[in-house]
């Protein structure tokens, strides 16, 4: 633990994060999404980091907040066995920019995070749907999204073919507060 403390102190010198704390052995830090890249680059290219593996990009959908989207990026130091979790906080206007650059696997990660919560990665290459079909409208995880589809789809035994037919919706309005 002391040497986990220790890297943090030396860490917090060269990068501005706004928190950082430790769970479990695990470091996780708080930036900025304006300097989302250069965090990520630091922690990867660095001597004593050498965060060189991005195991995932996570979002959770706070419609609370003004930045309702957390962004986690969990890394992984293979050479120093420890793990890291940057987060930063985006609205659904500002874009983030893409970390594709840094780490080549973000591609598709960031693509999922696009199509799921649409959040727009800056820069990305090829910032397309991946999970839902081209004409999809809205994003399935934000969590204002309605539990049933506008269009509902099933097997007509009659006709012997699928069949759309518009839904009407009753919930329009979902509130989100504490409860307990």
């Amino acid at each position: 633990m002391l040497v986990l403390l220790t890297f943090l102190k030396n860490l917090k010198k060269n990068l501005p994060f706004d928190k950082f704390f430790i769970v479990q052995n695990n470091i996780i830090g708080i930036v900025p999404s304006s300097i989302i890249c250069e965090t990520l680059k630091f922690l990867k290219l660095n001597e004593f980091c050498r965060f060189d593996l991005l195991v995932d990009i996570c979002a959770v959908d706070y419609p609370e907040k003004k930045n309702r989207f957390e962004i986690n990026y969990i890394l992984l130091s293979i050479t120093y066995n420890q793990r890291m979790v940057i987060k930063t906080y985006v609205d659904e206007i500002t874009p983030i920019h893409s970390v594709v650059k840094i780490f080549n696997n973000s591609n598709w990660l960031e693509r999922e995070a696009w199509d799921m919560f649409g959040i727009f990665f800056q820069n990305h290459p090829d910032l397309r749907r991946i999970l839902t079909d081209y004409g999809f409208v809205g994003y399935p995880f934000r969590k204002d999204f309605p539990l049933t589809g506008f269009i509902e789809y099933r097997y007509d035994d009659v006709n012997k073919a699928v069949k759309g037919e518009v839904l009407e919706l009753s919930q329009e309005l979902r509130m989100f507060g504490n409860f307990f």
